[in-house]
C-alpha cells in the first residue's frame, strides 16, 4: 500500500496526476512491478495550511525546508478479502 501526500506551496497538481510517476520511480526499488500495488491513498495539502502533530523526522524535515515536497509511505496492504 502506498500513501502519497503532496505538500505544495501555491499552485498544485491535479491529484490524479500524482501517483503514476511515483509508482514508476519505485519500480525496482520497492517492488518488482507496479502491478503489485493493490492500494493507493493520494492527498494534496497546502504546505502553509497543513498542521501535523508529532510528525516523523523525515516529514518534519520536509516542512523545515519550506519548499513543496512529497511524503510517501510504503506499507503492507490491508487484507484483500475485506472491503472497508
Amino acid at each position: 500500500m502506498l500513501t502519497i501526500t503532496y505538500f505544495y506551496e501555491e499552485v498544485s497538481l491535479d491529484v490524479d496526476n500524482i501517483p503514476k510517476p511515483i509508482l514508476d520511480a519505485l519500480k525496482g526499488l520497492v517492488y518488482v512491478d507496479d502491478n503489485q500495488v493493490t492500494d493507493i491513498v493520494c492527498r494534496k495539502r497546502n504546505l502553509h495550511g497543513a498542521r501535523i502533530e508529532n510528525p516523523p523526522s523525515v516529514l518534519a524535515e520536509g516542512f523545515d525546508r519550506g519548499n513543496e515536497f512529497l511524503y510517501v509511505v510504503v506499507e503492507d496492504a490491508p487484507d484483500q478479502g475485506v472491503i472497508p
